[in-house]
């Protein structure tokens, strides 16, 4: 259950995102390993770095009482400071470092900021095209630190991230669509709705009707597409990057099989592949890369 937070005491404690044991709790929580145990220390700090900046964020996005946008508001003057070595939150003095370290500029972490405001204002998508412009905001900077985290941080990296970011969120939006109804918000463009004749009332009520189930599965095709035009990314990479990003990949392609097995039904119960699974997928997703490197 969420509990709502004040800003004030934000202001004064890190979230217990921060801690780095109980980040490593969170991240086995999420479609793929934010970070690995066996990573070598600074890279696995400066990834959960980033996932610690990221819950913040979506944190005072999604629980926060009172005033959101205003709360917002303070999370980007105080990321302003952290720039400046300023700070004095302590997530946001990491975040200030480790946009020193990585070398990155304003712009991915900024990003967050702007995908959880357009949370509080907008509710609905009517286009795909919609939607996967606020995935440019709320996922594909990820991906991106990812990247730079590695020495990554090119432009041809940098679109095989975005493919693979993306169909990575599709999938958590159909996924978590229950969840993120009960909160206002519905990530599936309204165009797709309508054409495969679902009304969102019954999603409210949980009934997996055929026509949602076909609506699912046609979601989930398009993410499939997008994880399979980015899979090259793994094999460009090598070492440490190429075995995290197979992980990436390799989650993504396990809760795809997890929703295709439940036959689309992501109402009746929550729907999670089985931490074998993520690493049998991750594993089959490194060693083609292996095989497929250039």
């Amino acid at each position: 259950m969420n509990v709502p937070v004040e800003l004030g005491a934000a202001r004064k404690a890190a979230p217990a995102g921060l801690d780095t044991a109980v980040l490593m709790a969170q991240a086995g929580a999420e479609n793929f390993p934010v970070a690995l145990r066996l990573l070598p220390g600074r890279i696995r700090d400066q990834l959960l770095a980033i996932y610690g900046y990221a819950r913040f964020v979506d944190d005072v996005g999604d629980r926060v009482a009172g005033d959101r946008l205003a709360q917002l508001n303070w999370v980007e003057s105080e990321l302003d400071r952290a720039l400046a070595g300023a700070a004095t939150h302590p997530v946001f003095v990491r975040a200030g470092q480790l946009a020193n370290e990585l070398g990155v500029g304003r712009g991915p972490f900024a990003d967050f900021i702007e995908a959880n405001r357009r949370d509080q204002l907008v509710t609905r998508y009517a286009t795909y095209e919609a939607l996967e412009e606020y995935c440019t905001l709320s996922a594909n900077p990820v991906g991106r630190l990812v990247l730079a985290v590695f020495g990554r941080y090119d432009e041809p990296t940098q679109e095989l991230s975005d493919q693979v970011c993306t169909a990575l969120q599709l999938i958590e939006h159909c996924q978590d669509v229950a969840e993120d109804l009960a909160e206002g918000r519905l990530y599936l463009p309204q165009e797709d709705l309508a054409r495969f004749g679902v009304d969102e009332s019954l999603i409210a009520e949980g009934h997996a009707t055929p026509a949602f189930r076909r609506l699912m599965a046609f979601e989930l095709a398009r993410a499939r597409r997008l994880l399979s035009a980015g899979r090259p990314l793994v094999a460009s990479l090598s070492g440490w990057a190429r075995v995290t990003v197979a992980g990436f990949v390799g989650g993504g392609c396990a809760q795809l099989v997890a929703i295709d097995r439940r036959g689309y039904d992501v109402l009746s119960a929550p729907v999670k592949a089985r931490r074998f699974q993520v690493t049998s997928c991750a594993v089959r997703v490194y060693t083609t890369a292996r095989r497929d490197r250039p």
